[in-house]
């Protein structure tokens, strides 16, 4: 079934971008196809607000971490408010998404964010992702797609890496504060397949007055036979990091000079954390059918050391805390799709299955000074499945009307054994979610669409197993507490369009609106529940790309939301961290005469800190600036400046009370991390 309307302009818009290579520019990673739903054979968008991120523009760009590949998702900001190794703060469509709650990721086909996690739910850590191995990147916004399911009603990105390197490369980095990288790939044959190798080695310092120390050991061995639609591939990686954190401090310790902008006030904060995997891919495919295969095994573990209270609870020791997380993850996902026709009506449909175990052995928080341990909080055993199943259809019913139905049901079962008896036990629950698409156009090259669908995000295992407050802390220690819903109902709607007239240009606009029926959550900090409240999120985003030539492209985005509890409590009715206003944009130089480079900037927006809006964070504004020259196919050098302007903002702004030495009382105040100075990277990369 060939590819329609906009979705094969805005292909044409892209791929244009491309050119001829000439001698002396760098042989650049190729541009792959552009298409807007993963997996679909029509190779159509369902929705105004996805799309595909290239390996082409990932290179092209300056980046602070592994993580800012997700800011080529229009519309998300990732921030850090502690140490290099830890998990960023991802925000997008009016979300303070924390680490990941309400927005999911697969990297090479698993699952990254982490249920009934030591620190936070849906917890999602990209620090073993290398950006240079990925082939492309395809994004989704809202709960619209019965083949994605937890914590995916705010956005999904599915990120794809290579089986075969077009080239292979080695790259050294060097940088201001003690910034060092090494990396190399490659991708001989072997046998009937090819086999892929890849390593990193990687130092940072960061700004802070005590060094972070962040190391990080990263490598990936992939083989595969065939292609990603006729194929099959085994994936293993391995990943481990340490580093010491400079988390959030308050605003009065830095007004009274107490620390300085790059102080500590718990120079034994920090972390470290470790991600081994195997996975393996297959899949079959002909004119009309797709048949494929999925499925995983992960080990993973985490020691994190945080202070973000200092002497609040415990005015000797101070309020160090340790979070470890200890588990095992195996997982599976089948999927099915086909092609038909009746008289005039094409469609495809598809049916898939997706099951995932996590065996966390164990989750527990404990009191600590100085990483070393005083009492434990709470110690748990868990044993968390889900099993989902999807179906969907996708019908054009005329040239210029189509619509997709489908539905997802998921189960879960939640079991836990907790150093409380009171906190142990099982418990299952499950959602049916239906979907609904309808695509009008294209007229003039532009398509129209309505989309509704119902999503869900799991709540902490603990949190829906727990009777008593663990938490010794606490004046209501013991003391009963109301579980937590297991599974918590999204609905969203959006309106949009599609439109690539000509030019290179292309352009989006979604007006959007999702309702939470609760944001209980487990509090990771606290190792307990905090119950929330029901909410609304809505708002406005628009993106433009033009491909001026071959060379030369610039992009603009911009969104607001709008985001209120909806149960009238007199406490107010905001959002705290509900971002209101982002836009990024910026004008890339893809290989020209040797040259290639990009000028970004990227604001995020002042955000409620309180409900009753009387605290709010202040906006900021980065740039970034890349700019390179290839001196010929296989010498390339690249110089990196992060915030150009050397710009003194906030990375992250919190809210909360907390208490100094000195203190006879805890203190309420804005507690902040800044972001790092300017800063210098120089990139040597040798491509044979």
């Amino acid at each position: 079934m060939a590819t329609r309307g906009v979705a094969a302009a805005m292909a044409l818009a892209a791929s244009a971008t491309t050119g001829t290579a000439r001698a002396h520019e760098p042989t650049v990673l190729p541009e792959v196809e552009v298409t807007a739903a993963p997996g679909l054979l029509l190779e159509e968008a369902s929705a105004a607000s996805e799309g595909t991120v290239t390996q082409r523009e990932i290179v092209s760009r300056p980046s602070i971490r592994p993580a800012d590949v997700l800011e080529l998702v229009p519309g998300v900001i990732v921030t850090q408010h502690s140490g290099a190794g830890k998990a960023n703060q991802y925000f997008l469509r009016g979300f303070n998404l924390d680490h990941g709650t309400d927005f999911s990721a697969r990297v090479a086909g698993m699952p990254v964010n982490m249920p009934s996690h030591a620190h936070g739910q849906g917890y999602l850590d990209l620090n073993f992702m290398i950006p240079e191995l990925v082939r492309r990147m395809d994004y989704r916004k809202g709960p619209y797609y019965a083949d994605v399911g937890d914590f995916s009603s705010a956005g999904s990105v599915f990120i794809d890496y290579f089986r075969v390197m077009p080239q292979n490369f080695a790259q050294l980095e060097y940088g201001s504060y003690g910034y060092r990288r090494a990396l190399a790939a490659a991708s001989p044959q072997l046998g009937p397949g090819n086999l892929l190798l890849a390593g990193e080695l990687f130092h940072d310092d960061g700004p802070w007055e005590v060094p972070q120390d962040y190391r990080k050991l990263n490598g990936v061995a992939s083989y595969s036979v065939g292609n990603v639609s006729n194929g099959w591939s085994i994936t293993a990686m391995g990943y481990s990091g340490k580093w010491t954190a400079t988390d959030q401090v308050p605003l009065r310790a830095l007004q009274s000079g107490l620390v300085g902008r790059f102080g500590t006030l718990d120079a034994s904060d920090g972390g470290r954390t470790s991600r081994y995997s195997l996975s393996g891919q297959w899949a079959r495919s002909d004119a009309t059918s797709a048949t494929s295969a999925n499925a995983y095994f992960i080990d993973y573990s985490l020691d994190l050391w945080s202070n973000f209270t200092y002497f609040l609870n415990d005015p000797v020791d101070g309020d160090q805390f340790q979070q470890s997380d200890r588990r095992k993850i195996g997982g599976l996902d089948l999927a099915q799709r086909w092609q038909g026709r009746w008289n005039a009506i094409e469609f495809e449909n598809a049916v898939g299955f997706s099951g995932r175990y996590d065996r966390i052995n164990p989750v527990s928080l404990s009191l600590t000074k100085e990483r070393q341990r005083l009492a434990v909080v709470r110690e748990d055993d868990v044993n968390q499945y889900s099993l989902g199943l999807w179906a969907q259809n996708d019908t054009h019913w005329t040239d210029w009307a189509r619509t997709v139905l489908g539905a997802r049901a998921e189960q879960f079962r939640f079991d836990v054994a907790s150093s409380l008896p009171e906190n142990s036990g099982a418990e299952s629950a499950y959602k049916i979610l239906p979907k609904a698409t309808l695509v009008l156009g294209p007229w003039s090259r532009t398509e129209l669409y309505a989309n509704w669908g119902q999503g869900y995000h799991s709540n902490d295992a603990r949190g829906v197993l727990t009777r008593v407050n663990p938490d010794p802390r606490d004046p209501g220690f013991l003391q009963p507490v109301d579980p937590v819903t297991p599974l918590a109902k999204t609905t969203g709607y959006e309106l949009g369009l599609r439109s690539a007239p000509g030019g290179g240009f292309q352009t989006t606009l979604a007006l959007w609106r999702l309702d939470i029926s609760s944001e209980l959550l487990f509090v990771g900090d606290a190792g307990t529940t905090e119950p929330s409240r029901p909410s609304r999120r809505e708002g406005v985003e628009w993106y433009a790309y033009w491909a001026a030539n071959p060379w030369l492209a610039f992009d603009l985005l911009y969104a607001y939301t709008k985001a209120r509890f909806t149960d009238g409590d007199p406490a107010g009715d905001r959002v705290p961290g509900a971002i209101e206003q982002a836009a990024n944009g910026g004008v890339t130089v893809f290989p020209w005469h040797g040259v290639f480079g990009s000028l970004r900037f990227r604001y995020f927006g002042a955000r409620p800190l309180v409900e009753d809006n009387s605290v709010r964070s202040s906006s900021s504004t980065l740039w970034n600036l890349r700019a390179g020259y290839a001196f010929d196919k296989t010498w390339q050098v690249a110089l990196d400046v992060i915030n150009l302007f050397d710009a003194k903002v906030s990375d992250i702004d919190y809210f909360y009370e907390s208490r100094l030495p000195w203190e006879a009382a805890p203190v309420a105040d804005i507690h902040t991390h800044p972001a790092i100075p300017r800063t210098y990277r120089l990139v040597l990369t040798a491509r044979f």
